[in-house]
């Protein structure tokens, strides 16, 4: 024993000398990583001293700035097999580590050989291995095993995702991503690599969403969205979403303890650092509003929660009411309840004002209350009977009524009228400008002449008894003309959806859960709850759902024979310039409105069947409900279609979300085809229909033969699905050199 353990030193020295000699001058490595790959492999029976200095090599190896990538790339094909090795055989925690840091280094490597190299499939088995074997250890390892994984998967991510082409010219000097792969690769098809890093990117994102306590992997994680943030511009959106989505001091939530605060001082130091480097980096960033208001709101958080112990000690509750203000207030004084004292009523009349005063404040007695304006006073006057003490109220009111009864006992009614009228009188006398409304008084000549004019006493008119008035009403607007009516409505329509305009703005939006089909229209004042009012607006307004259809409303009836004007075609028709304005943006307001457009069809159907079984008359004879999802979604689609890019998902998006896809739909998606360059487009449209709604496969499939008998240069790209789903087509031609079928001719 003693013999291997100096034979095991002896080597590490010299791999030490080794070690320090790639250091001073990188040309070395290519000498020396193949030279100490038998003697730190798993299969050499390595003891585990030579082992980890062997995977810390690598790892160094591969991280080192001064060698070169294409050196990188011919040694990571050298150490795949013993990577994999190690991860295989070991269960060391250091060799664990250091494998997985080199195997993050090289897998960009392996990736970039892997395209230019198709037919070696060896390699990049083994590298899917090495990938498959690390993934599982991702949710079960321990910490620092686990933060090596959190950088594999980073790395992974940003290989499989598509990133910026610099110069398309020069492939070699662009950066390593899924943009490089072509569509039919043998090894590393790009729809499944996309896939793979999808669902990667969730299983990242979704740790700091978890009901962990270990700082170290929510900061790691962090640290490692910051680098996709920057390289990969489709991911990020996804990516700060997640973010805003997280709160860094969730565990305040818990007992807190000296060991909780430093983490989670460390976990919003990470966050608020990765948000601070990315508003540095790009200041005009359509997300910078949002990252400045996510950054407000934890800092209020945080003062909250960490500044509460650094807060100087709070003054204490003292009782202030009935003790002396010119001396120290004493603490556990005893104040009666009715403390409240005010000046002595004088004796003789009193004022209004008099009778109120409570206070004796010279200031608080002549400021003018009239000075505040009316609007101030409306806004104050609410909170502050809010704040006021419900026992001083008391004691203020029943001062007032004991002054009151004193006064009305001491002297006649008619006194407070007296007091009264002096006050008003001294306020009349103050007012300098002001002058008396008076008659100038009759002269005898005058009255003489008044007597003389009056009729005799016999014909005076006999006094009429006061009689009970009638009701008053108001009389009956006129009816409203067609066009008034037409206006009328379609001001009221463009002011609602003046309302959506103003609420487009993602800073708007709430970020509560959304409900589920059956929610109610206006439960949050957001852009989504308008959609939702609007199109039931729209479909639901006139039709008179849940009723039998002989029970609609007799307004709309009135409404209807009146003019042509309709409530819901005129939404509708504000709907569909609405989506048209911005239809990207606004494509999942055309997704709802059409949703609710299909649930009103069926309604409709089901309650003119109801009532033809009700009457047992023939479904022919009764009138057809008007049906509007069919006309509108064509519309849309006949509006948006030609606006469509080659590499644009949209589409599919919308198509799959849609509730009824029928031959019509397919024949416009077909058209799309016409365009050589979005050939590829609708051929992903189509495939993804026949994967995810069956039931509109076979429609799909035939639209996928029309495709590849009449229309030009869409056979290469329809029949690799053809050949899956109805081979029996292409058994009836064969693939020429070139790419083209011919038919085959039977003998």
């Amino acid at each position: 024993m003693n013999s291997g353990l100096s034979i095991a030193s002896e080597t590490l020295s010299q791999l030490e000398s080794a070690r320090a000699l790639a250091l001073s001058d990188a040309a070395y490595y290519n000498q020396i990583v193949p030279g100490v790959l038998p003697i730190i492999g798993a299969g050499s029976n390595a003891i585990i001293e030579l082992r980890r200095w062997g995977a810390d090599f690598l790892a160094e190896t591969f991280a080192s700035p001064t060698l070169g990538l294409e050196d990188k790339q011919k040694l990571s094909l050298l150490v795949l097999e013993t990577l994999r090795e190690n991860l295989e055989t070991v269960n060391d925690l250091g060799v664990v580590k250091s494998v997985v840091q080199a195997a993050a280094s090289i897998y960009p490597l392996v990736f970039r050989h892997t395209i230019l190299n198709p037919n070696d499939a060896q390699n990049w088995q083994i590298m899917a291995a090495i990938k498959s074997n690390i993934l599982r250890r991702m949710d079960s390892a321990p910490p620092g095993v686990r933060i090596c994984c959190i950088k594999f998967v980073q790395r992974v991510i940003q290989v499989e995702t598509p990133g910026l082409i610099a110069d398309p010219r020069r492939p070699e000097q662009n950066e390593i991503s899924l943009a490089l792969v072509p569509r039919d690769h043998p090894l590393i098809p790009p729809p499944n690599l996309e896939a793979e890093a999808s669902g990667l990117l969730d299983r990242l994102l979704s740790i700091l969403h978890e009901d962990t306590s270990d700082a170290l992997l929510i900061t790691a994680t962090l640290n490692s969205l910051g680098t996709l943030i920057r390289a990969r511009p489709a991911i990020a959106n996804k990516i700060l979403s997640a973010i805003f989505n997280f709160n860094p001091l969730k565990l305040a939530n818990s007992p807190m303890t000296s060991r909780s605060k430093v983490m989670m001082k460390s976990i919003e130091r990470t966050t608020r650092a990765l948000l601070m480097n990315i508003l540095k980096r790009n200041p005009e960033s359509p997300a910078t509003p949002r990252i400045q208001q996510y950054l407000e709101r934890i800092h209020r958080m945080r003062l909250d929660v960490f500044d509460e112990s650094n807060r100087k000690r709070s003054a204490p509750v003292e009782p202030t009411d009935g003790l002396d203000q010119s001396k120290r207030q004493r603490l556990g004084a005893n104040v009666p309840a009715d403390a409240i004292s005010g000046p002595q009523v004088p004796s003789g009349p009193v004022s209004v004002a008099q009778l109120f005063t409570l206070t004796e404040e010279e200031g608080a007695k002549n400021f003018d209350v009239q000075a505040i304006p009316v609007e101030i006073v409306v806004k104050i006057i609410v909170p502050l009977l809010m704040t006021v003490d419900k026992t001083k109220m008391d004691s203020a009111i029943n001062i007032i009524r004991s002054r009151y009864l004193a006064l009305s006992k001491a002297q006649p009614p008619t006194t407070l009228d007296a007091a009264v009228a002096a006050t008003r009188q001294q306020a009349i006398d103050e007012d300098e400008e002001y002058e008396p409304d008076f008659e100038p008084t009759e002269d005898a000549e005058q009255i003489v002449n008044k007597l003389d004019n009056a009729p005799p006493e016999g014909l005076l008119p006999e006094r009429v008894p006061d009689a009970p008035l009638a009701p008053f009403k108001l009389p009956q607007a006129p009816p409203l003309s067609e066009q008034e009516i037409e206006d009328y409505g379609g001001g009221t329509v463009r002011r609602v959806f003046g309302v959506m305009s103003a609420l487009d703005d993602p800073t708007s939006r709430a970020k509560a859960p959304k409900p589920g089909f059956n929610r109610l229209a206006a439960s949050n004042y957001d852009r989504d709850a308008w959609v939702i009012l609007i199109s039931r607006l729209a479909t639901r307004a006139a039709t008179g759902l849940g009723d039998p259809m002989e029970k609609v409303d007799s307004e709309y009836k009135t409404l209807g024979r009146r003019g042509t004007f309709s409530v819901g075609n005129t939404i509708r028709d504000a709907l569909y310039m609405y989506i048209m304005q911005d239809w990207r943006k606004r494509i999942d307001v055309a997704t709802s409105w059409l949703s609710e457009e299909w649930y009103n069809d069926r309604i409709q159907l089901e309650a003119a069947r109801a009532e033809a079984e009700d009457t047992n008359s023939d479904s022919n004879d009764l009138p057809t409900p008007t049906l509007h999802y069919h006309k509108w979604v064509l519309k849309l689609l006949d509006a948006i279609l030609p606006y469509l890019e080659s590499n644009d998902k949209i589409m599919i998006r919308f198509l799959s979300e849609i509730p009824d896809v029928d031959g019509d739909i397919l024949q416009r998606v077909k058209r799309i085809a016409e365009d050589p360059e979005r050939v590829g487009l609708t051929v992903n449209i189509l495939h993804y229909l026949i994967l995810f709604r069956p039931p509109v496969r076979d429609l799909c499939i035939d639209a996928l033969e029309d495709l590849w008998r009449n229309y030009d240069g869409t056979k290469t790209a329809t029949s690799k699905l053809l050949k899956k789903w109805r081979p029996e087509v292409l058994e009836q031609h064969q693939e020429t050199p070139n790419g083209s079928f011919e038919e085959v001719k039977v003998q």
